[in-house]
């Protein structure tokens, strides 16, 4: 089992801001428990992250390190409700919808683990991880059908050879697909862009004017957001803008607009903002620092601008 799932959190998922020394002891809480999850101590790994969460029951970090340990202890269903509450409240992140995959894939539900990755390459298109589990389940699905229709006819012979050429293709670790989904990988990185998809991008100066103007745009973003005007927030995103997880675009607003009725200051602050242009497109690599009275966090952002009526819209907006 344990050669299955990493214990190693992505470190590009969220930064948590620590002002203070009950924060520190906190943090030390849930490094401990990293540390005694990869050291295969998951026991008293849970014992300290469910510390750690007692003082920041919100924190992304705290809760999918308890997922992983949980995954660990053989606790399937627990983490399985840690993966799918974190979809809920940060339906951005794909490592949550991966780890949920396969948990899936362990319990042979291999639809709902294909569905889980769909969406995790939906919400970040260069992950190599979900894409490589990806094709272990459809894998697993051709071994299904290829068992059944020698069950119904065991003298097909093509279905034979194309059995014993997908299980020798696939090596010993697809050797017990039919029975197991131990060959599936946790994604050990964060979310950033992958080698080959930074390879194939193909950046070039941007204009003075537009620099200036895209740079504007994401600081006006950012102060809409801050001020809780979520008319001006909204107006910022193109109307083909492809929201995440397949949702509609009237319930990606109303998800992004729930936070902004809370009570309360919103602080969010944009820094070391990049721009690069390529294909008619802009791509934006930025740092958002987010501050709320339920939650502080920094997390690298990417976004993708399209030009329209003369003006940058957002299309595609993803944590990186």
């Amino acid at each position: 089992m344990r050669s299955s799932f990493s214990p190693a959190f992505p470190t590009l998922l969220v930064v948590w801001a620590l002002g203070c020394t009950a924060s520190l002891a906190v943090a030390d809480n849930l490094s401990d428990a990293q540390h005694l999850l990869k050291q295969g101590q998951p026991v008293p790994a849970l014992e300290k992250v469910e510390a750690h969460l007692a003082g920041k029951p919100a924190d992304a970090q705290g809760r999918f390190t308890k997922g992983l340990i949980l995954t660990e202890m053989g606790r399937w269903a627990d983490a399985m409700t840690v993966f799918s509450k974190l979809i809920e409240d940060y339906p951005e992140l794909p490592e949550p919808y991966n780890n949920l995959a396969v948990l899936y894939a362990e319990q042979k539900q291999y639809d709902k683990a294909r569905t889980a990755l769909e969406m995790a390459i939906r919400i970040q298109p260069d992950y190599a991880t979900a894409y490589e589990n990806l094709g272990d389940i459809h894998a697993r699905l051709a071994i299904q059908a290829y068992d059944k229709a020698l069950q119904l006819d065991p003298g097909k012979k093509p279905a034979q050879l194309k059995l014993s050429k997908l299980r020798d293709l696939a090596g010993s670790a697809l050797g017990k697909a039919a029975t197991t989904a131990s060959g599936l990988t946790v994604r050990e990185g964060g979310a950033a862009v992958s080698p080959l998809a930074a390879s194939q991008e193909k950046p070039s100066v941007a204009p003075a004017g537009d620099e200036a103007e895209i740079g504007r745009l994401v600081q006006g973003w950012a102060r809409a957001w801050s001020r809780k005007d979520a008319k001006a927030y909204f107006a910022y995103y193109a109307a083909d803008f492809r929201t995440p997880r397949g949702m509609t675009r009237n319930a990606w607003e109303e998800a992004r607009t729930r936070p902004m009725r809370k009570p309360g200051k919103l602080l969010v602050e944009v820094e070391d903002i990049r721009v690069s242009l390529a294909d008619g497109q802009a791509t934006v690599r930025f740092r958002q620092r987010f501050s709320s009275p339920a939650l502080t966090s920094t997390v690298g952002k990417v976004m993708v601008l399209v030009k329209s009526g003369g003006r940058w819209l957002i299309q595609q907006e993803r944590v990186a």
